[in-house]
């Protein structure tokens, strides 16, 4: 009877085992694992390389499925500076085990400038209040005969003023802001950003095929435009309107000539100021230029042309000038004028005027940024007609990107903000001639500017340590396509016969 058992126990192993190779025999088959892997012994055979295991890897590696995204999560962080930034972090099923493929940051720029908006929007709106008719009367006493004069000839100089002076605009409502869209953005990035390391490619690259072209044979490197001056309303002088004035350099420099030139144009500069005898209080701000104190916007203007000068840089042809004026920033909206110095205020029509008289005596400025706000539609065509195409005018779209176009506005200046996704980015620099502003912690956006194939992107000035890693960003990505052969020659010139050879 044991041996009968024992018989019976052997028959049943023998049974299970059998039909184990039969379904292992079946899976195989099923997914082709018999001939892959002759394939790959035959192709082993063939190449012969010296790390046997590792070519085997790679060659089952290209076999296996497609990355998927498996979940997102995201925190808040802080950045260099100690502002709040959103982290994104995406994970992927690659090779059956989950792993984190990209990280990207964006900081929220718009918190600021929407809520002070809105500050300014009930501002206005208060004071709209405040001078209704259902205010009480105030009985004043009767006035003296001179006193009706007085009040009848002032009364005409209104009469005679409001002729010719037009009412004034108020704000434009701001855009909404959808609670948490700053994650929208900084996950938008990070999924491009995986989609590029799965793919093995620069994410350049792989931006360049999202925008739905033939793949480029070659790119070209956007013309960094570096902030040399800030005079602000941050600044420490009474000068308001210069936000930023912006060094374009001629055409067919590359990052590192650029950065070079620069640092000695500074440098020059920096030698006046102290050599003068006026004492000028000059410190660096968080557009990593230096913030000096004027109070006139010819000074600063008169300060980079003697700086040329001694360096015998000519402006106009070695060295042009944008200038953000930041207008929106300035307007006073009780008063309904521009405060382009500290008690200095300029109504709209008086702002082109002041506009025409700096273009004539500078030449060498041939762009202007935001240099109305959005309503005052009649300035920014009288200033594009006066102008002509000798200075463009350009205008910040970041939180304005649905509105109908500027009248005379010949460029774009974009940031990846709030909700804004790449597609997005994509969209809107396939029908605009854009520029690319990118912060301080979005060393995301330069493969994309590289990948976009835009010609101009403003980086900031040439100070601390996260602006730097921008520059430096972008001459790792020009020295690669220098190495590769594809780094193409960049031949827009900046006073060229037609306006939008620039942005």
């Amino acid at each position: 009877m044991s041996s009968q058992g024992s018989v019976s126990r052997q028959s049943k192993e023998e049974q299970d085992l059998y039909e184990m190779k039969k379904a292992a025999a079946e899976f195989y088959r099923v997914n082709r694992v018999p001939q892959e892997i002759e394939r790959a012994l035959s192709q082993l055979l063939l190449q012969q390389p010296e790390d046997l295991h590792g070519y085997l890897a790679d060659y089952f590696k290209n076999l296996s499925a497609p990355p998927r995204i498996s979940r997102l999560k995201g925190r808040e962080v802080y950045d260099a500076s100690g502002q709040l930034s959103i982290e994104a972090k995406v994970f992927c099923i690659i090779c059956n085990n989950e792993k984190v493929k990209s990280i990207s940051h964006i900081p929220p720029f718009c918190l600021y400038s929407f809520f002070m908006a809105r500050y300014l929007e009930e501002k206005t709106r208060n004071r709209e209040n405040s001078c209704s008719p259902s205010q009480p009367e105030v009985v004043a006493p009767s006035p003296t005969p001179m006193q009706t004069k007085d009040k009848k000839s002032a009364e005409k100089d209104k009469k005679s003023r409001n002729i010719t002076e037009k009412p004034f605009v108020p704000a434009e409502p701001s855009e909404p802001v959808l609670h948490g869209s700053l994650a929208i953005g900084s996950l938008s990035l990070a999924v491009v950003k995986t989609g590029a390391q799965i793919q093995g490619i620069p994410l350049y690259k792989y931006i360049a095929v999202l925008t739905g072209r033939e793949a480029p044979t070659q790119f070209h490197i956007p013309v960094s435009l570096v902030t040399l001056l800030s005079c602000g309303k941050t600044s420490p002088g009474k000068l308001n309107l210069l936000k930023e004035v912006i060094l374009i350099p001629k055409m067919g420099q590359r990052v590192k000539q650029i950065i070079t030139m620069t640092l000695e144009l500074q440098k020059e500069m920096m030698r006046i100021m102290n050599s003068s005898t006026k004492a000028l209080q000059a410190i660096a701000c968080d557009s990593g230029a230096l913030t000096v104190s004027y109070e006139r916007p010819e000074q600063p203007l008169d300060l980079i042309t003697e700086a040329c000068r001694n360096l015998e840089l000519t402006l106009g042809t070695d060295i042009h000038l944008a200038v953000n004026c930041a207008a929106p920033e300035l307007m006073d909206y009780t008063r309904g004028k521009y405060e382009v110095a500290t008690g200095v205020l300029k109504s709209p029509d008086e702002l082109v005027d002041m506009y025409q008289t700096l273009i004539c005596k500078y030449p060498a400025m041939v762009a202007l940024i935001d240099p109305f706000r959005r309503e005052d539609t009649d300035q920014w065509e009288k200033l594009s007609k006066v102008t002509g195409h000798s200075c463009l005018l350009i205008s910040d779209i970041t939180y304005k990107s649905q509105a109908p176009p500027l009248p005379g506005v010949r460029g774009l200046i974009l940031k990846h903000v709030n909700e804004t996704t790449v597609s997005d980015l994509i969209c809107i620099s396939s029908k605009h001639k854009v520029v690319f502003q990118c912060a301080a912690a979005l060393l995301l956006l330069l493969p994309q500017a590289v990948g976009l194939g835009l010609d101009y992107v403003i980086l900031g000035g040439l100070s601390g340590a996260q602006r730097m890693l921008k520059y430096n960003r972008l001459i790792s990505i020009e020295e690669e396509l220098a190495q590769q052969g594809i780094l193409g020659r960049f031949f827009f010139f900046f006073l060229n016969t037609t306006p939008l050879s620039l942005f």
